[in-house]
């Protein structure tokens, strides 16, 4: 069990910087915004006033200090509506606010950018952008929305992807199968097995994430692989009434078994009919996803 489970990959989270050379960080002025533009300017009251003391103590979320912890304080206030639509975003108010320099102030505002959650415009500065212009596919805005105000809707459209996703990976999948991946699938199904039976859910919920993602790499369908960071986000953020894959039980280790018995033997429909059965919802919440086609 635990050599398995040391040699189990997690799923990988796409790249969140999106920064490039220093150089680069002055490419728009970050002027402040007029006075009469900043009478609604943000309250930071919602805030964490421990972040810039306790990002010096500790590493940051994401493995980037300050930086990283400043993206994320930003993000979940931008996402949850504490900073609207249009708000400016002045890097002075926001350093001295956080107690971080000038310098992570820009490159978390860039990070920021790349995931369409704000603007910066010569001349006009940092604002917030609407949730139309959000990369709504991107990990960390998954996470966001998932555990904020529009937490189940995150859910709900989450679910509805996978549907769409899933089945259809299985599927091809069953035409990919090498050896080695073979034997990696059977063994996140055999640490999934020790972990149940130990009542261990977080290492159950890592093996069938790294289940998920690999079988989603395999399928052989490139634009499909660049979605498994979705599909491992899915995973990471589930609660409530979700699919049966998102609930450790006999049943649901059973279907992965059978997974990869159809990958191994090269049954694309038997693997895509498994698949469904993980994905179908519970009697709660069938109005999110339709049961499962007969074949």
């Amino acid at each position: 069990m635990s050599t398995l489970a040391h040699t189990m990959m997690t799923a990988a989270r796409s790249a969140d910087s999106g920064l490039t050379g220093p150089g680069d960080l002055d490419r728009y002025p970050y002027t402040e915004a007029p006075v009469a533009d900043r009478v609604g300017a943000p309250a930071w009251d919602g805030a964490d006033p421990e972040l810039g003391r306790v990002g010096r103590r500790t590493a940051g979320s994401r493995g980037r200090g300050l930086h990283g912890q400043l993206v994320q304080q930003l993000g979940q206030m931008i996402v949850s509506g504490d900073l609207g639509a249009d708000r400016p975003l002045v890097p002075e108010e926001i350093g001295q606010r956080f107690e971080v320099s000038r310098t992570v102030v820009r490159e978390s505002l860039r990070v920021l950018e790349a995931k369409g959650l704000v603007s910066a415009r010569p001349n006009v500065g940092t604002r917030v952008r609407p949730v139309s212009d959000w990369n709504l596919l991107d990990p960390d805005i998954i996470e966001w929305r998932a555990f904020g105000p529009q937490r189940d809707d995150q859910r709900r459209e989450l679910s509805e992807l996978r549907w769409t996703i899933e089945p259809l990976a299985a599927r091809l999948a069953a035409g990919h199968g090498r050896e080695e991946v073979q034997q990696r699938l059977s063994d996140m199904v055999e640490i999934m097995s020790h972990a149940m039976a130990q009542g261990d859910a977080l290492t159950f919920s890592r093996a069938d994430t790294e289940f998920h993602a690999l079988l989603i790499q395999i399928a052989g369908n490139r634009m499909l692989e660049h979605l498994s960071g979705i599909v491992s986000a899915a995973l990471q953020v589930s609660g409530g009434p979700v699919t049966g894959c998102d609930r450790p039980n006999e049943a649901s280790l059973a279907l992965h078994a059978r997974l990869v018995d159809a990958l191994g033997t090269g049954d694309g429909a038997a693997a895509e009919a498994a698949m469904r059965q993980l994905l179908t919802v519970h009697p709660e919440v069938e109005r999110v996803v339709p049961a499962p086609r007969e074949h």
